[in-house]
């Protein structure tokens, strides 16, 4: 895992240790990395009910086997032809619930911008108790530039939806605008963000396609 951050070193070097610290705790009580999770199996076969995902995301889903997913579309520009991609081209955000609706297991992606990546996603995923397993580009020189969060998580379809509704580009959510400290809110089915990395920074509202 890479890290990356500016500021005093006094509190770069006490974040660098606190992880540090963090890792030898757990590292003490397991010398080795576990292979399972620890929880009880995920009953089978899946028997999902549908509607509840649904309820729970706002959004439509597919079923199919006793498992359903939901896909969120998001549009991006490729540079090289101009040529719109979105939802059918996987410029999307999905997740697939399996289980049962008491005791079920949800993984998928999230497409995202840089500026959603660690306020929004990392922070509350984590806190709702989901775990981040990967980051990483799935394209070159889309506009604007997609980073695709791999998640996986456990728990009621009612606990789980409702750490996923705001992140899934479906209710309104509120996001810090590059360094200016200004933020605004966006409508149902959009969300705003911008890079704080880039001197050109600017709000950008992208819809589902």
């Amino acid at each position: 895992m890479h890290i990356g951050g500016e500021g005093k070193v006094e509190a770069l070097g006490k974040g660098v240790r606190a992880a540090l610290d963090a890792a030898k705790a757990v590292r003490k009580k397991a010398s080795q990395p576990r292979d399972r999770s620890g929880a009880p199996p995920i009953p089978t076969p899946s028997v999902i009910d549908a509607a509840k995902v649904e309820a729970a995301l706002g959004a439509k889903g597919a079923a199919k086997d006793g498992m359903v997913k939901v896909v969120i579309g998001r549009a991006a520009t490729m540079a090289d032809c101009g040529c719109k991609v979105g939802k059918v081209m996987g410029v999307n955000t999905w997740a697939a619930f399996a289980g049962r609706d008491g005791a079920a297991v949800v993984d998928g992606d999230f497409a995202v911008v840089e500026g959603e990546l660690q306020p929004v996603l990392i922070r509350a995923l984590r806190g709702g108790g989901i775990h981040v397993i990967a980051i990483h580009h799935h394209m070159t020189g889309e506009e604007p530039r997609i980073l695709f969060l791999h998640y996986w998580g456990r728990g009621p379809v009612a606990a789980l939806g409702k750490t996923l509704k705001a992140l899934h580009a479906i209710g309104e959510v509120v996001v810090q605008i590059g360094t200016a400290g200004l933020t605004r809110r966006a409508p149902a089915h959009s969300s705003i963000s911008s890079s704080p990395t880039r001197p050109e920074t600017r709000v950008e509202k992208f819809t589902q396609i």
